[in-house]
């Protein structure tokens, strides 16, 4: 038997079911017996197709289950519904197949349904992820955290204003046991916001889509467009701000990060950029640069004539989107802090 043939369409369905996902209500629906006289005649790597669909088909409804049963020609008695589960599918398989089969089919499928969800998740920017969590229960947000890897929780901390991440990581420290049903519920939403839609992994998340924006701007316009929307939108502030990152947030950098920043900046650049800052900002950046390179910005600041302010900035601007840059591909870790601070770039 080939899973690869599509039996008839389903007709009244109120899901469209892949053909081999009507493979696998079907086999579901017939139970242990009759499947175990199917099965038989199936290839391993077919098996492992229909566990699979198995496993992820979820909830069927008595309709779909007689459409699927009424397109092969079968004998069923009308409003039987399933749920389609590992559990279900192991039950199936225990005793058909050998023990250690079923346990090879098994590790397989469970390990491809995590990685569709936790792993995958490594995939989305954390600025994107932050802004998601804000706005979800901060006992959601704590499950999420908890369960990618602390590298990317780390990242993701970092975006959140301070008193929702300071709530998240007591909630965290607090955790009680969670049931698979809950468990399930906030993989499939996760699925289907990052993993189906898609929308906000690819950065079209409205907040990101703003703070990038903002984040182009100079101090003026910066200021003025967060002060307008703080009078309408107070709480969609404090998540800008937990994304934003300006050109004065490099000295909350990391020594280390900091290091690896300027390494990458032209000299010329880099003096253009701190005309203009005070004695405490300069100090910080220039303990970042080698001996020689700092010897030789300091020469040019202490020497050099005046610059265009509008050059000053778009200086700046670009050490900015390089920051971001160097975040995203993850050589450096960006943590601007959830401070109500001024943003001056």
């Amino acid at each position: 038997m080939n899973v690869s043939v599509s039996p008839p369409a389903l007709r009244s369905a109120s899901r469209q079911l892949a053909p081999v996902d009507q493979v696998a209500t079907l086999l579901l629906a017939m139970g242990k017996p009759a499947a175990g006289r199917l099965l038989k005649y199936f290839e391993p790597d077919e098996i492992k197709r229909i566990t699979h669909s198995a496993s992820r088909l979820g909830a069927v409804s008595p309709d779909q289950v007689d459409t699927v049963v009424e397109s092969f020609a079968e004998e069923f008695a009308s409003g039987a519904s399933l749920v389609g589960t590992v559990q279900e599918v192991e039950k199936l398989l225990t005793g058909l197949l050998p023990a250690d089969q079923v346990a090879d089919i098994l590790a397989e499928v469970r390990g491809n349904a995590n990685r569709s969800v936790w792993e995958r998740m490594a995939t989305v920017s954390e600025s994107v992820l932050a802004s998601y969590l804000v706005k979800e229960h901060p006992q959601t947000a704590a499950l999420i955290l908890s369960k990618v890897k602390p590298a990317i929780a780390a990242k993701v901390m970092g975006h959140l204003p301070l008193p929702v991440r300071n709530t998240v990581m007591r909630r965290m420290l607090t955790f009680k046991p969670v049931t698979d049903d809950v468990m399930q519920a906030v993989e499939r939403a996760l699925h289907e916001d990052f993993l189906v839609n898609g929308s906000r992994n690819s950065g079209a998340d409205t907040h990101a889509k703003m703070a990038d924006i903002i984040n182009k701007m100079d101090r003026q316009q910066m200021d003025e467009a967060l002060t307008s929307l703080a009078d309408s939108r107070p709480k969609s502030v404090e998540i800008l701000k937990g994304l934003l990152f300006t050109f004065d947030d490099i000295v909350k950098l990391a020594p280390r990060a900091r290091t690896t920043l300027f390494d990458a900046v032209p000299n010329d650049r880099l003096v253009l950029a701190l005309k203009g800052t005070d004695a405490e900002f300069r100090t910080v950046v220039l303990s970042a640069l080698s001996a020689r390179v700092r010897r030789m910005v300091e020469h040019e600041l202490n020497g050099g004539e005046p610059a265009a302010q509008r050059d000053v900035m778009e200086a700046r601007r670009s050490i900015t989107d390089l920051a971001m840059d160097m975040a995203g591909r993850g050589e450096i870790e960006i943590n601007p802090g959830g401070e109500d601070e001024a943003l001056i770039r």
